[in-house]
């Protein structure tokens, strides 16, 4: 009967909407060997670290996370809220992050040695320039449907196709050249 009472209440660590606790994700980059610290914190601080030697920075806002990882000697916003991964430079990275700070996001940095993916060994050896800023999604929406009024059912058909088959493949570095 207990167990059933704990099943029914919710809980404080994840939502429905699947947002994770800081707690709940804390624990998990601790399997992989992963602190976080908070950005802002007065032990962080201290240490006086330009931002642009640290791997990789989550973010949190209102229930959504999002990470900004060094990936070879490059730096990506990779908000699920965009189109796709954005190019931050190594100039620009502090003031981003002061302008999410500003916004009222809560900053952590990971500290330890992150493993090993693809796109670090693909960048390791050469640099991506991007070709075009992703947009937020809810502006690629609204400028795509605005778009749909004025054309008529057979390019509309035609577009749909050409979505679905992007979909399908994947968009990790479409918008990006290699250089």
């Amino acid at each position: 009967m207990d167990s059933i009472f704990h099943e029914k209440q919710p809980s404080g660590n994840m939502d429905d909407s699947g947002f994770f606790s800081i707690q709940v994700i804390s624990n998990a980059l601790r399997v992989w060997g992963l602190e976080l610290i908070l950005f802002n914190s007065r032990e962080y601080q201290s240490l006086m670290i330009n931002p642009i030697n640290e791997k990789a920075f989550i973010c949190n806002y209102k229930e959504h996370w999002f990470t900004i990882r060094k990936l070879g000697q490059q730096w990506f916003n990779l908000n699920s809220l965009l189109t796709g991964p954005e190019l931050i430079s190594d100039t620009y990275l502090a003031l981003f992050l002061a302008q999410l700070q500003q916004e009222g996001y809560s900053i952590f940095v990971i500290q330890g040695n992150l493993p090993e993916c693809e796109a670090e060994q693909i960048l390791g050896i050469m640099r991506v320039q991007q070709q075009q800023r992703p947009r937020l999604i809810g502006e690629d929406e609204a400028q795509t449907s605005s778009g749909r009024q004025e054309m008529d059912v057979e390019d509309e058909e035609a577009d749909l196709r050409r979505a679905i088959q992007l979909s399908m493949q994947g968009v990790p570095f479409q918008s990006f050249r290699l250089i």
